[in-house]
């Protein structure tokens, strides 16, 4: 979970700085390296590439961590947005509008906040480094 905090901390600061692109993309990846810490902390039958690429791990955490729970449909749905924002940010010739950047940038906050909450009990500290991928 440390790379997910950190991509939050960069998201924030990216965004302080006026940089709207730069921060979506932070902000999706730090939900993408919660989600994979997500699915290895669970003890989901992932394997430990699980996060090789983009689709796979959202099809894993969804399948594994929102269909039957923990995780609620609407943070799967964060997910998902932050992939679609983060593809217009990376790969598009227009910039994300501001708004939508704020936006993500609370949300992938929220959402590490949540995997921290229901996957990572017993770290006090925040410095789950063996989740580190």
């Amino acid at each position: 979970m440390a790379k997910a905090d950190r991509a939050c901390s960069s998201a924030r600061a990216l965004l302080d700085l006026g940089d709207v692109d730069g921060a979506c993309n932070r902000s999706y990846y730090a939900m993408f390296d919660a989600a994979r810490a997500a699915l290895l902390a669970s003890g989901s039958p992932v394997r430990p590439d699980i996060g090789k690429t983009h689709s796979g791990l959202i099809n894993a955490f969804s399948e594994h961590l929102i269909k039957n729970g923990p995780v609620s449909k609407e943070l799967g749905r964060l997910l998902k947005r932050a992939e679609e924002i983060r593809l217009v940010a990376d790969y598009k010739g227009d910039s994300v509008e501001l708004s939508d950047a704020r936006e993500m940038v609370a949300q992938a906050e929220t959402f590490v906040t949540a995997m921290h909450a229901e996957f990572m009990s017993n770290d006090h500290n925040g410095d789950n480094d063996r989740m580190e991928p």
